[in-house]
C-alpha cells in the first residue's frame, strides 16, 4: 500500500526477508529502541521470523522507501474480542529518519486497524528515552495512558516505558482519518 507523500510502501513480510531482519535487529541504532537488549543469535531469530509468519496474532510488513526496504511495522497482540491491538515500527536506516518514513507509518497503522481491521483501540509501548517518537505519536492523537516505570533494562539500567492508545472514535474525528 503506497503512501505518494513520501515515496513508502509497505509490503507483506516474506520468506527472503530473514537474514535481512536478523541483521537489522542486531543493529546498535535499532536495538536501542526495543526491549530486547542482548546479541540476537541465529537460532533465536529463526524461532522469532517463523512465529511472525505464522501467528495469527501478528502481522508485520516491511517499510520500503523509494524501492529500498528500510524498516519493519508490526500490529501484535491483535485481540478479536477485545477488539484492540498493539504495534511498533523501527527504521533500520538512519539516514531516512525525518523524511516522514515514521509519519506515513503512523498514517498506515491507523487507517490499517481502524479500517481494515475494524478495531476500536490501537496501542503501542515507546521507550520514555525515545522522546520523538513519543511525540509524534501525540501528534497523531495518540493519548499518554501512563508511564511503565524501570519497565526494561537496557545496557544494564531501568528505563521506563511510555503507554499510548488511540481511540477509534478519537481517530474519526481527528484530521488523520481522512488523510490518503
Amino acid at each position: 500500500m503506497p503512501d505518494a507523500t513520501v515515496g513508502v510502501t509497505f509490503r507483506d513480510l516474506e520468506l527472503g526477508d530473514l537474514v535481512r531482519l536478523h541483521e537489522w535487529r542486531n543493529l546498535p541504532e535499532v536495538a536501542a529502541y526495543m526491549y530486547t537488549d542482548h546479541w540476537i543469535e541465529a537460532a533465536e531469530h529463526a524461532r522469532w521470523f517463523g512465529g511472525a509468519m505464522t501467528d495469527p496474532g501478528r502481522r508485520y510488513w516491511i517499510i520500503v522507501l523509494d524501492g529500498t526496504p528500510v524498516g519493519l511495522l508490526n500490529l501484535y497482540d491483535i485481540s478479536e474480542d477485545h477488539r484492540r491491538a498493539y504495534w511498533a515500527f523501527y527504521l533500520a536506516d538512519p539516514a531516512v529518519r525525518g523524511r516522514g518514513v515514521g509519519a506515513s507509518a503512523e498514517r498506515f497503522m491507523m487507517r490499517y486497524a481502524f479500517v481494515d481491521r475494524g478495531l476500536d483501540v490501537l496501542r503501542c509501548e515507546v521507550l520514555a528515552t525515545n522522546e520523538s517518537v513519543v511525540r509524534m505519536h501525540e501528534r497523531y492523537g495518540f493519548h499518554v495512558d501512563g508511564v511503565l516505570r524501570q519497565h526494561v533494562v537496557k545496557g544494564g539500567e531501568r528505563i521506563d516505558v511510555v503507554a499510548l492508545s488511540l481511540l477509534r472514535a478519537d481517530w474519526e474525528t481527528g484530521r488523520w482519518a481522512n488523510d490518503d
